[in-house]
């Protein structure tokens, strides 16, 4: 019997969006308590780039990057009663492989897509939205009357960050770098959006004292890391938290840990993964997201859809016009 193949993109060096290449491989034998799962769409992020890139070396090369997609259930293996044939599912994965147009998964590390919801709104929506649960709501606790600061709310993240936090009855200030973005941040609910570069550009952490008369914000969200850093920290109140989760500008310097001492601060640097590993808080926290959804708490834009051969067009896309809009593939 010959073996079964399937199209996937793999790197064999670290680069720009060319080191993407579709390529012919061997398809995965099922094992007890797994699943095969024929992709449907498949989200395209800044975690993508970072692992394309080099920046981070988490992905053993040669290999096939990709963290998150939506499918169909193909196969079952031994064992598997949750999900049969058919069943549309969802799913986030720490272990990459998932720029293909197949993956064998653990089926306990699946998630039920609602019939409600379409396949690219999930997977538009689902890291973001994964992401924003653990920022918004097990890092910090986020609610009425807390003030925030969102650095870049008007890319992906920060629009949805921004929107979640805004209908939980936060205060919400954002920054953006561009008029473009300056108009997403503001249509996504923050009370001001701080211009940090270009025309009109102002000192981020002293527009928050003056916005917060002097106290500044419970909690800063930095996903931009080395340009934004020290401005997101002097933001703070008393007590303040700094959550991390990114860097697109490149990674922060070593902190001097006695800088927080000054109003005794924390910064954290959260990953979603980490939050996901238990099945049954993996579901409550899907379930969130997939009812903020319904109830548009957030939104999403319109996903721009590449084939799964265009990866590297989908990459330059993603770095060309920041997350402003999903980018998705479509195997």
């Amino acid at each position: 019997m010959s073996q079964a193949m399937h199209q996937a993109i793999v790197i064999t060096e670290y680069g720009g969006p060319e080191v993407l290449k579709i390529a012919t491989v061997a398809s995965q034998a099922l094992a007890a308590g797994q699943v095969r799962v024929q992709h449907t769409r498949i989200g395209v992020n800044f975690h993508d780039v970072y692992v394309r890139s080099g920046l981070y070396k988490t992905l053993a090369l040669p290999g096939t990057p990709g963290i998150e997609a939506v499918g169909v259930v193909a196969e079952v293996g031994e064992g598997v009663s949750r999900f049969k044939v058919g069943d549309r599912v969802c799913y986030i994965s720490a272990a990459y492989a998932i720029y293909a147009t197949e993956r064998v998964i653990a089926a306990d590390e699946l998630i039920a897509v609602p019939d409600d919801l379409s396949d690219a709104l999930v997977a538009s929506s689902l890291l973001r939205g994964l992401t924003a649960d653990v920022l918004l709501h097990r890092v910090a606790h986020v609610g009425q009357g807390t003030r925030i600061l969102v650095q870049a709310a008007g890319g992906g993240m920060g629009q949805i960050l921004s929107q979640w936090a805004t209908r939980q009855g936060a205060m919400v200030i954002g920054t953006a770098g561009s008029d473009a973005t300056a108009k997403k941040a503001d249509q996504a609910g923050c009370v001001e959006v701080i211009r940090y570069r270009g025309e009109g550009a102002q000192d981020v952490a002293a527009r928050v004292l003056e916005l917060t008369h002097g106290e500044g914000v419970d909690v800063a969200y930095d996903a931009v890391g080395k340009v934004s850093f020290d401005g997101s920290l002097a933001s703070l109140n008393i007590g303040g938290q700094l959550v991390m989760y990114g860097q697109s500008s490149g990674p922060v310097p070593a902190l001097e840990i006695a800088r927080l001492a000054a109003k005794s601060n924390s910064v954290s640097r959260p990953m979603v993964f980490h939050f996901v590993k238990k099945p049954a808080e993996r579901e409550a926290m899907a379930a969130r997201v997939f009812e903020a959804l319904r109830k548009k708490h957030f939104r999403m834009g319109v996903p721009q859809e590449f084939a799964l051969a265009d990866a590297a067009a989908a990459h330059h896309a993603l770095e060309a016009h920041g997350a402003v809009q999903p980018i998705l593939l479509v195997p």
